[in-house]
Order: structure tokens, then sequence, then C-alpha cells
């Protein structure tokens, strides 16, 4: 009855909030018919309510796994535990890491965060030993994080060739070992190797319509850590406000932000947020986007078009002075962030303002410019230019591709609108790597149980071939800020969002849906042990460590 691949949705709730549109600025109109046919092919494989009512043992404490590992050999042999007496040893290259040393302090609490009854069983398991092959290595889009991981009596062993698979195999062990209603922390005998199955495991902060303050972003990138995402996309500047703190041009957040005193993030602040999710395995990718979502920007005296009308639209592409702030506020921006990668955004350029604007026109006839996406090209140009000589990648949303713009080769589109295998097809087609987006814009919430909607959507299902699958980095989930803030983001988030983390970790065949409720349900009871406020996402079920703050 349950053996069902692909999207689950209601008829009633999905598609009922606009999922393919992005969350803020101008609708983009949709295919209607590529939404309605996919949705129905979806829709025929499953009945959103037989799954709702699946039946699952209450005795939900199983050490199940989330996100579910490539290769798991689970036997039934079970060895016991003794906290006070147990201990996490380091050897090989990185076994000084600063990483390492903190994870096993932090580790040690999250994996034994109650006393229990003390193991008096020959076969206790006395400790973890951690192999780190490499040393140092630095965080960044290839990174290595496999790893092999025997839990065994007297002495469990992890194996990584780098810090960052250690982390994610520290991880899983604190999964493995569970609370029994004897009061035993106890563990299946298991062999697990495990991989990513993609690179690009993101989630999407907006800290311009509603600031987030510093404990908020670190509690969530906590979450982030326990279900094995390794990217913070950090959309931290857009029309509402300007909270980033420049050094450079200070005016930006005297005029932009909120307040200077109390909603800003200095640069103490952001390389703060950095470092704490270094040392999770997370990498920041910030985004500034521009030419559009700049009305925040207007401290820079001639920066915005001046519409004729009293308002200000997109950056002016057609003044060189703006060109030379980019280059300056840019080369600032890669020496306080150090991930290889920037979000440029140019997504819903409103042509509007160009098309009032005298001086727009008039550069436009001079230049031999016809059309309003061939200056928006122009615009792309020169800031990739300015961009490549600071030795950054970059990713794009999507709409500039869409309008035609000619993007060097190596840039990454983020796809975000309804009819994204269509447009998905047509990135790799054109030889672009991708990041998915569109199905996981989790702001958007429906009373009942919608995290299956997430789970079941897969990047690489498109019509394409396999070197165009190829292309597809992963994806990034989004929590855009309208209506999202230090109150409710953590448990908007979470539980939800762990649809997200399994379907970008794990196998593309793991996708049984009564085995992964099953899971879902112990993996969020662990997120409020472990002082995440994740709201339900199996109906009528309980944890035994209710959310008490």
């Amino acid at each position: 009855m349950f053996n069902f691949c692909i999207g689950i949705v209601v008829a009633i709730i999905a598609f009922t909030q606009p999922l393919s549109h992005r969350a803020h600025g101008l609708s983009v109109p949709v295919d209607e018919e590529e939404e309605d046919s996919g949705f129905e092919k979806r829709s025929n494989k499953l009945k959103y309510s037989e799954l709702e009512h699946t039946h699952l043992d209450d005795d939900y404490v199983k050490g199940s796994l989330w996100p579910k590992p490539q290769e798991e050999h689970k036997q039934r042999a079970t060895f016991s535990f003794s906290p006070e007496d147990f201990t996490f040893t380091t050897s090989g290259a990185g076994k000084d890491s600063k990483v390492i040393k903190s994870a096993i302090e932090r580790y040690k609490k999250i994996t034994f965060p109650k006393s229990a009854l003390k193991c008096e069983h020959p076969s206790c398991v006395k400790s973890l030993e951690i192999l780190i092959r490499k040393k140092n290595e630095d965080l960044h889009f290839d990174m290595d994080e496999f790893y092999q991981l025997i839990v065994d009596s007297p002495t469990s062993k992890l194996t990584a060739n780098t810090v960052w698979g250690a982390l994610r195999g520290l991880e899983t062990f604190s999964q493995i070992v569970h609370l029994t209603k004897e009061n035993k922390y106890v563990a299946y005998k298991t062999n697990i190797t495990d991989w990513p199955r993609f690179k690009h495991r993101g989630f999407l902060i907006d800290t311009s319509r509603h600031y987030l303050p510093i404990k908020i972003i670190y509690k969530f990138l906590d979450g982030l850590s326990y279900s094995k995402f390794n990217v913070l996309h950090w959309h931290i500047v857009d029309d509402p406000a300007f909270p980033y703190v420049s050094k450079k041009f200070p005016k930006l957040s005297e005029k932009g932000s909120r307040s200077t005193s109390t909603h800003v993030y200095t640069p103490e602040n952001v390389q703060s947020i950095i470092e704490y999710a270094r040392y999770r395995g997370i990498r920041i990718i910030p985004e500034f986007d521009t030419p559009g979502h700049t009305q925040s920007w207007k401290a820079i005296h001639g920066l915005l078009t001046d519409c004729g009308d009293g308002n200000f639209g997109p950056i002016n592409p057609t003044k060189e002075k703006n060109y030379k702030f980019l280059e300056q506020f840019f080369n600032e921006v890669v020496k306080v962030f150090p991930d290889k990668y920037l979000h440029l955004g140019a997504d819903e350029v409103d042509f509007t303002c160009w098309k009032k604007n005298s001086e727009i026109k008039d550069w436009m006839k001079a230049n031999h410019n016809d059309t309003y996406e061939e200056l928006e090209q122009y615009y792309a140009e020169r800031l990739t230019s300015i961009v490549d000589k600071l030795q950054r990648n970059y990713i794009v949303w999507q709409d500039i591709f869409d309008n035609g713009v000619k993007l060097n080769s190596n840039t990454i589109i983020n796809i975000w609108l309804g009819g994204w295998e269509k447009e998905m097809e047509k990135v790799t087609g054109a030889g672009h790597k991708a990041i998915l987006s569109a199905c996981w814009y989790l702001n958007y919430i429906n009373y009942g149980m919608d995290w299956p909607m997430f789970y079941f959507c897969d990047p690489q299902d498109f019509s394409g071939t396999d070197d165009q699958k190829k292309l597809v980095l992963g994806g990034t989930a989004a929590m855009w800020g309208e209506y999202v803030d230090a109150t409710n983001i953590l448990d908007r988030t979470w539980a939800r969002g762990l649809a997200v983390g399994e379907r970008l970790w794990s196998n593309k065949s793991i996708r049984e849906p009564k085995d992964a409720m099953q899971r879902i349900w112990e993996h969020r009871c662990r997120y409020l042990k472990r002082g995440i406020p994740a709201e339900p996402v199996v109906k009528g079920k309980f944890c035994i460590d209710e959310w008490n703050p």
C-alpha cells in the first residue's frame, strides 16, 4: 500500500499557496498547465489521507537514523554504555583539530544528555576511536564528508578522511545511541559507510525583512548540523533593510538598517557566525542581490535609478561610478566572507523605472542597446567581471537566465519558479550547473502534514541526460522572512526541513513513506531534546521529552 514514489500532496492544500513564487517581490506568472500536470502525476501516486493515518509503533525510540546512510548494516545484537566511563579518542593526521575537539565536547552532551544506569554487562561499549586521515582541510564545496562507523564492543570506530566527515559520523553515532525505557543507553551492532548524494545541501535565511538575533542564527545552524546540511545561504540584505555593516561604506547600514544599535550585523558578528558554522561543517554563502531588491542601498548617492516620480528603481547600470562602488563593496565582502561562492541574486529586475529614466534611454541609444534585457546583460557582464577578478564563483536566481542574458559557463543557476523540471532541463542543457529551491519554500505553511511534499521532490527528477543530471549540485530550502522572525523561524523550519535534509543526503532510492514517518518522528523528538522547538510532523504522536523551555 505504501510502495510509492514521488511527491505527496493533498489536493485541498497543496498549491493553494504560491509555492512557485519567491516569497518576496513581484509575482511571476506560472505555467498552470505544467503545474497541474505535475501535481496530477504526484497525487495519483498517493493520497494524503492514506499517509496521514499510517499506523506507527508507539515505541518510537529505536536509534533510527536521519538522514538515512548510504549503507547501513544493523544486527540484532545490542550493546550498553556507561556515560560516565565512556571516552572519545582521536588519532591520525587530523587528531589535533580544534574542530574535532570542540565537536567531541559537544557530542558528549548530545549523545548522553541524561544520567542512566551503569552498564554491568561484559559487552559494554567503552569508547569511540576517531581516526581522521587528513590534517586541517579547509571548508569548501568539494569537501570530503565520507565516513565509516562501526558500533561494536568494547570499542566502536569512526574513520573519516577529513574532520568534516568525522563531524557527520559523530552525528550518526549520537543518533544510534538511544535511551531505553529501562533507563539504559544502548545501540545496535552496526556497520555504516556513508557519504552525501549532493555536495550542496543548503538552507536560506532572510535577515532583511525581519532581523534575526545572533543566538537564533546559532540555533538554526545547530539544526542544520543535526540533519547534515552543509550550507547556510544568508540573504542578508534586501529592499526592506540593510543590516550588514560595511566598514568601507558605513552609511549603508546607518541609513538602511532598522536600528544601528539593535538590528545590524557588525564584521565581528559576521565572523562569529561564520566560525560557529565552520565548527559544524557548514559553509556560509552570502547573497547581495542586485540590481533589483536594492531599495535599502539608497545611502549611496546616484546608485539607484531615479524614476522621475519621487521613486527609485534598480541600480542604474549606465553610470560608471556605480561599478567603482560595486568593485570596492564586493572587494570588502570577500574579505569578510571566506567562501569561494557568492550569491549575486539578479532576480525580479523590474524594467519600469529604467524605461522612465531619460539618461538611461539616451545611453542605450548611444550604445546601441535596443532592449532592456540587453541592458540587464550589460550590468551582469560588468558585475561578474568584478567578481571574477576577486576569484569568486557565483550563483544567480534563474530570472536572468530566463531573460536570455548570456552568462559565463561557470555561472550556477538557482531554480525557484514553478515548472522547475523543464527549467532544470533547459539550464543543464545549456551546460550550467544548477541548485534547486523551487520545491522547498518552507515559509509557506498549511495545516496538517506537508513535509512529504518536500520529501518526495528530487532535484534530478527531470528529463535530461545523465550528463545533465550530474550538473545538479543539490538544493537550497528557503525560509523567507515576510512573516518569519526570531519567534517562529525555528519551529517553522524544523521538523519540516528534515525532509529536505534526507532528500539531499541519502540515496535516491530512499523514499518509503512509512519508514520515513517512523524515523522523522524520532528525529523530531531529538531536536526537542537538543533545545530546538521543532513542530510535530506526524499526527497525534508524542515525544518523551516534550518541549518545556
